[in-house]
C-alpha cells in the first residue's frame, strides 16, 4: 500500500453512537450505509438517520394531532356516543337516588331514646325511720346529723335518690297535732335538714321526703273517712308544695292501701309534683303498698305516670299463692309497657329483707332486686343482711362496724343495741 492510497484516519468522520440505545430489531447492521468512494484519497463513511432506514423498520405511532382530534369528536357517531353515555349516567344518579328514598321511607322507625331522669340512673336507699339508722350526738337517736355523716358510705353504694324520714311532728291517731312542714325537734332542726339537703346535692344524692302522716299512730292515714275531706286533702297538698320547694328529689307515701280515693288523690298529687319549681330537676312521686298485686293496685300501675309504686309484688302471700315468683314479675311488667318499674322487697311497715325470705335466698333476691328493669329500692341495712327482732316493737339499729356499738352511737347500752340489732357478717353487694 503506498502512502498516496494510505488512509488518512484522522479524516475519516464517523457519527458516534451508544450501542446501548441501538434497537434490537432486524436490519440493525444495515444502518451503517457507505455513502460513496473516495474523493481525494479520502474515504467518508455517514451513518443514515433511523427514520431513513425504510421497510426494514417498523414505524412509530405518535397519535392524532389536535386538529385531527377535533375533526374526529365532531363526527354525528361521536357525538350520538357522548350523549348516549351522558344519559345513561344521569339515569342511574337518578335511579340510586330514587332507590335510597324509598329505603329510608320504608324503613321501620327507631323507637325514640326515653329521656333518663335521675331516677333511672340507680338505686333508691330508703331509711325509714330515723332513730334506728346513725346517732350523732350520743343521745341514742338516730338524726338529721347523724344522715349526714354517712352520705359518704351511701355514696359509696351508687345510690341515686335517700328516702327519709318521716321527719315531722305527728301526734299518734291525732290529725290536729301533726304538722307535716315542721321538723321534730328529736331528728335536728330546718337548718340540719338544709345543710344534709346541701352535703347530699354535692354527692349526686337526691333526698326524698317521707309524707306519711300518721307514722306513729296505728292507721298511717289515720281514719279512711278523713282523708276523704277537703281540708286534710288541702294540708296534703300544702305540705308538699312546701318541700318541693327545697328543691327536693321528691315526695314518698306509704300505706297507699289505705285510701279510698286514690286515683283522685294520686292524679293531684302526680300534678303538685311535675309542676313544682322549675328551676329544680325533675322530682319522682313514690308511693308504695304493702299489699300484692290486685285490681287497686294495677289501677294505680297504669295511672302512675312519671311516678313510681312500690309493693310486696316480689314475695309471695303467706300461705295463700302458689304463683311463681316468675309469674308475679311477669304480671307487673306486662301491666303496661311504657311503665317505669320499681321494685323492693320489705320496707317500712313490711320489714327487712333478711327477715322476710329464706337465707339461702337471700343472695338471689339481692341480685334480682338489681337486674329486673327498673329502679330498685334498698331498705336500710340490706346491704349487710339486717334481721328484724321478731319479738321487737321497734325498727334494728343499723351497724356499721364491729365496735360495741356497732358505730351507730356512742351512748346506746350493748343490750339494748344487741337486742335490736342482728346481721350476717358477710357483706351483699
Amino acid at each position: 500500500m503506498t502512502q498516496d492510497t494510505a488512509l488518512e484516519m484522522k479524516d475519516v468522520e464517523l457519527n458516534e453512537f451508544d450501542q446501548e440505545k441501538v434497537p434490537m430489531a432486524a436490519g440493525v447492521e444495515d444502518a451503517l450505509v457507505g455513502s460513496g468512494g473516495e474523493k481525494n484519497g479520502v474515504v467518508k463513511v455517514k451513518l443514515e438517520d433511523d427514520d431513513a432506514v425504510g421497510d426494514t423498520r417498523a414505524q412509530k405511532f405518535t397519535g392524532l394531532s389536535k386538529e385531527e382530534l377535533l375533526r374526529v369528536a365532531g363526527t354525528p357517531g361521536w357525538v350520538k356516543v357522548r350523549w348516549v353515555l351522558l344519559i345513561l349516567f344521569w339515569l342511574g344518579w337518578a335511579g340510586m337516588l330514587a332507590g335510597a328514598v324509598v329505603i329510608i321511607v320504608q324503613a321501620p322507625r327507631c323507637q325514640p331514646l326515653p329521656v333518663l331522669e335521675w331516677w333511672h340512673k340507680g338505686p333508691l336507699y330508703q331509711l325509714g325511720n330515723p332513730e334506728t339508722f346513725q346517732d350523732s350526738n350520743g343521745d341514742g337517736i338516730g338524726d338529721i346529723k347523724g344522715i349526714q355523716q354517712r352520705l359518704e358510705s351511701l355514696s359509696s353504694l351508687k345510690v341515686k335518690g335517700l328516702v327519709i324520714g318521716p321527719l315531722h311532728v305527728n301526734q299518734p291517731d291525732d290529725n290536729t297535732q301533726t304538722y307535716l312542714t315542721e321538723i321534730d325537734q328529736r331528728y335536728g332542726n330546718f337548718q340540719d335538714f338544709l345543710d344534709l339537703l346541701e352535703a347530699a346535692r354535692k354527692k349526686s344524692i337526691k333526698l326524698i321526703i317521707d309524707l306519711s302522716p300518721n307514722y306513729r299512730g296505728n292507721n298511717i292515714w289515720f281514719e279512711n273517712t278523713l282523708t276523704s275531706e277537703k281540708a286534710f286533702q288541702d294540708k296534703i297538698k300544702d305540705a308538699m308544695e312546701f318541700w318541693l320547694k327545697q328543691c327536693i328529689g321528691g315526695i314518698y307515701f306509704g300505706g297507699i292501701e289505705n285510701l279510698d280515693n286514690l286515683s283522685e288523690l294520686f292524679e293531684e298529687w302526680k300534678n303538685i309534683t311535675a309542676n313544682s319549681s322549675s328551676e329544680c330537676e325533675n322530682r319522682a312521686l313514690l308511693v308504695s303498698t304493702n299489699e300484692h298485686l290486685d285490681d287497686n293496685v294495677l289501677t294505680l300501675l297504669n295511672t302512675t305516670g312519671s311516678g313510681l309504686l312500690s309493693s310486696r309484688y316480689l314475695l309471695s302471700k303467706e300461705n295463700a299463692s302458689k304463683e311463681s315468683l316468675g309469674e308475679r314479675i311477669n304480671q307487673y311488667i306486662n301491666t303496661d309497657a311504657e311503665q317505669w318499674n320499681s321494685w323492693a322487697v320489705g320496707g317500712p311497715q313490711v320489714g327487712h329483707m333478711a327477715s322476710l325470705v329464706k337465707e339461702k335466698l337471700l343472695r338471689a333476691y339481692q341480685l334480682l332486686l338489681f337486674t329486673l328493669p327498673g329502679t330498685p329500692v334498698m331498705f336500710y341495712g340490706d346491704e349487710i343482711g339486717l334481721k328484724d327482732q321478731p319479738e321487737a316493737l321497734q325498727s334494728p339499729y343499723m351497724r356499721w362496724d364491729d365496735t360495741e356499738n356497732g358505730g351507730f352511737s356512742t351512748d346506746v347500752k350493748r343490750g339494748d343495741f344487741d337486742n335490736r340489732t342482728i346481721s350476717f357478717k358477710v357483706r351483699i353487694g
